[in-house]
């Protein structure tokens, strides 16, 4: 069980996630507009967030932007419109994943599900290498305990997701990694076509790490296929 809190002014619509959530177990907490629904995620701490992009009063790219740079709690945005910029968009402020209209309640039910359990699966691998487990790469060192992230020394941000991606990539050092197998290992579900998730985070990491992101050294591109981490 969980609480999962979703920002949608179609009542049709916010009424039926409603009712397939609860049937999952879920607590539910709705808000129909932007503005309120930004308030809900800072008083209610919902473990999910589902938020529609459209929304009257405050856009729901706005509302994603401010929930991420405040709380690591996964996104799911739903957009009406299905295009490649509408998801990057939401990508690049900080969703974890996203649904166009119209989508099925049982696809949404599995991806609340799988994000749900990739979040636990995260802090309950930070709790268990909280002795200091360290992993290094040249001049990059990941302290999974401390959740930090050094590059020569100094402290690097780094959001949530972006921590897990470099650690999966890490701990395969030389290997490469497939898109869909990234997808699955560091969000949890595989769906055949929407790796373009990967590759922007991938883009966010190397604007980190890289000394240049357009010349990585670290994250490479394995063309066709996906990405290896050298050290």
């Amino acid at each position: 069980m969980a609480r999962v809190l979703v920002v949608e002014d179609d009542r049709a619509i916010l009424e039926a996630i409603a009712f397939n959530l609860e049937r999952d177990g879920h607590e539910l907490v709705t808000a129909a507009d932007g503005a309120t629904g930004l308030r809900l995620a800072r008083e209610q701490a919902p473990a999910l967030i589902i938020l529609d992009l459209m929304l009257p009063g405050m856009h729901g790219l706005d509302v994603c932007r401010l929930v991420r740079a405040e709380q690591s709690t996964p996104i799911i945005i739903l957009t009406a419109r299905d295009t490649e910029q509408e998801r990057v968009e939401g990508l690049d402020v900080g969703a974890d994943d996203y649904l166009a209209k119209p989508f099925s309640m049982r696809e949404l039910r599995a991806r609340v599900a799988a994000l749900l359990r990739r979040d636990q699966m995260s802090r309950d691998a930070a709790a268990r290498s909280a002795g200091g487990e360290r992993l290094e790469g040249g001049d990059l060192v990941l302290d999974v305990g401390k959740h930090e992230l050094t590059k020569d020394g100094a402290v690097v941000a780094l959001r949530p997701r972006e921590f897990t991606l470099l650690e999966y990539l890490m701990r395969n050092a030389g290997h490469v990694m497939s898109r869909d197998r990234i997808l699955e290992a560091v969000w949890g579900y595989t769906y055949a076509g929407e790796t373009r998730t990967v590759d922007v985070h991938v883009r966010w990491l190397r604007e980190k790490v890289e000394v240049n992101p357009s010349e990585p050294r670290h994250i490479v591109t394995v063309r066709s296929f996906g990405y290896r981490f050298d050290p």
